[in-house]
């Protein structure tokens, strides 16, 4: 039997793993609807969106807001899903936030995705949802992978993080902002206009 977002969420509470999460009173971080057209799926929440409870509460959500051409009412519509690779802020590393915890993914991804029938792109942000969403079709790396993003539509569209932090990767590689993300809005656009999925008979 297929589970609710309130039986995944009180299953993750609950799962020993994120103890010293739940105690503190945090919840899981992620935005689910059964009609939603495009997934997002990205690395993990910062400690801001940790505090806040909604999904890309940050300059990071905004730059994304701003790289799909959707303001923030269609961004947290139920047209959109997010599903990070962790559901929980994992904390800071020696250089910068530490990679999410693998097993929200293989546990806890097929579930959810069960519940989101109509979803027609996934757009896959950093390395980690590459990674495990691409498997062997990714490149050598994050920088070919994102360059080749026509060979992985139209069920996934991978593009670098929009964080800050991020800006030395985007002045180095401008071919990103000049012919990718027009590509990105347009495909965006084009996915939130389609009508209902047919339902096979």
């Amino acid at each position: 039997m297929q589970m609710t977002v309130e039986e995944i969420t009180e299953k993750l509470k609950e799962d020993e793993r994120n103890a010293s999460y739940t105690k503190r009173g945090v919840s899981p971080v992620f935005q689910v609807s059964s009609g939603a057209r495009i997934l997002i799926i990205g690395q993990a929440p910062g400690r801001r969106v940790e505090e806040t409870g909604i999904p890309f509460n940050d300059k990071s959500g905004e730059k994304l807001m701003s790289w799909m051409g959707i303001d923030r009412d269609t961004f947290y519509s139920p047209e959109i899903a997010i599903v990070p690779m962790d559901f929980y802020y994992p904390g800071k590393g020696r250089s910068g936030d530490l990679p999410p915890r693998k097993f929200i993914a293989e546990e806890y991804h097929p579930e959810i995705l069960k519940m989101m029938p109509e979803i027609r792109l996934t757009i896959l942000i950093g390395k980690y949802s590459m990674e495990y969403y691409l498997r062997e079709r990714k490149k050598r790396n994050l920088t070919e992978t994102v360059a080749a993003y026509r060979e992985y539509l139209p069920e996934y569209f991978p593009i670098v993080h929009p964080s800050p932090l991020n800006f030395r990767w985007q002045a180095k590689n401008p071919w990103f902002e000049e012919q990718v993300l027009p590509e990105l809005r347009k495909v965006v656009r084009d996915t939130l206009a389609e009508g209902p999925a047919q339902k096979k008979a």
